[in-house]
């Protein structure tokens, strides 16, 4: 369905673009401004000096850089140009063995890999208003704790290394800066509530979410934004690998490996599960069991924990998909 691949690698001020036609013949590259104005401008040029192009037939492939990409992912939505946004993994890895790096030979194998891959192309769906906002506090709110444990852990590590005057000193000389973030942390998770709250959609799906054992309200919205809402992602499986909480054999010839979790992994959402898992098997009495029966069988803590953050994906899913709460007693009757 598609005649031409547009590989776009994304800066701040700059976009390097490269277009290839279906036989991956490349017909025009350029670098433009990151402005919609002038992104608009350049896709109107091609309708007209490229024979045969089509902003229907178009595949837009680019690299998921965060803020840089919005630009021009509002001037592609609102010519409604079929775009596909990849991580930086994935394209590294569709570009095989390369050799050099620059931004404009980087557009252009970004066209090549949309071209080739062109049957797996998921494309991306725009997140609503409000998923952006939460979207926003959410990473407002993990720059704050990430400030919060850098002041923190040497005031914990340097007890008994300090007299106790000097620990007074140190704590009192961040204490200020310490509860000003706290305050802030606050009134980022009120933010998110209330967007929660508000929106009847939210509203919904957080009150599945919650129902979950350990799942707390950063945990929930956090699922909600990486899911859009559970629209771009409906299988737990590869949630659960998308979090990072699967377990991939690694053998070849004579060696077995044991199987280890992937490093490719949204590191906050497998975080924020394993924070999750902690508190099911301290408060949830069907994990709590479970929890204990594989330790004393001899299995690995971490293993298991690791166990019940797949469970936890998929405790999620379920509530999502049949619409209805956790039910604390149906994995007792089912046991």
């Amino acid at each position: 369905m598609y005649t031409h691949f547009l590989g776009v690698d994304v800066g701040k001020d700059t976009l390097d673009v490269a277009l290839l036609s279906a036989d991956h013949r490349l017909c025009d590259q350029q670098q433009l401004s990151n402005e919609p104005a002038a992104i608009r401008q350049w896709v109107k040029d091609l309708v007209r000096r490229v024979p045969g192009f089509s902003l229907a037939h178009c595949l837009v492939c680019l690299e998921h850089t965060g803020l840089y990409n919005r630009p021009l992912l509002a001037a592609l939505q609102a010519l409604a140009v079929p775009v596909r946004v990849e991580r930086a993994a994935h394209l590294k890895a569709c570009m095989g063995l390369v050799r050099g790096k620059t931004d404009k030979v980087d557009a252009e194998r970004i066209a090549r890999c949309a071209a080739r891959y062109r049957d797996q192309a998921k494309l991306w769906q725009p997140a609503r208003p409000v998923l952006a906002e939460l979207d926003r506090l959410l990473a407002r709110r993990s720059r704050l704790v990430k400030v919060i444990r850098m002041l923190q852990t040497p005031l914990s590590g340097s007890q008994g290394f300090f007299s106790a005057t000097e620990q007074r000193a140190e704590e009192r000389g961040s204490a200020a800066a310490l509860a000003a973030l706290r305050a802030d942390v606050q009134a980022v998770e009120r933010a998110v509530k209330a967007l929660l709250r508000d929106d009847p959609a939210l509203a919904h799906l957080y009150e599945r979410l919650g129902s979950v054992p350990g799942i707390g309200l950063v945990t929930a919205a956090e699922v909600l934004v990486t899911t859009n809402e559970f629209m771009t992602s409906a299988d737990p499986k590869q949630y659960a690998c998308y979090a990072g909480v699967v377990p991939f054999e690694h053998s070849s010839g004579q060696r077995r490996g044991r199987p280890r979790v992937s490093h490719q992994a949204n590191k906050r959402v497998k975080m924020l599960l394993h924070l999750a898992a902690l508190a099911a098997v301290r408060h949830c009495p069907a994990l709590k069991a479970h929890y204990e029966r594989k330790v004393a069988e001899g299995k690995n803590k971490m293993l298991v924990l690791n166990n019940v953050r797949n469970k936890l994906v998929h405790y999620l899913f379920a509530c999502v998909q049949k619409d209805r709460n956790y039910d604390k007693t149906y994995a007792l009757a089912l046991a």
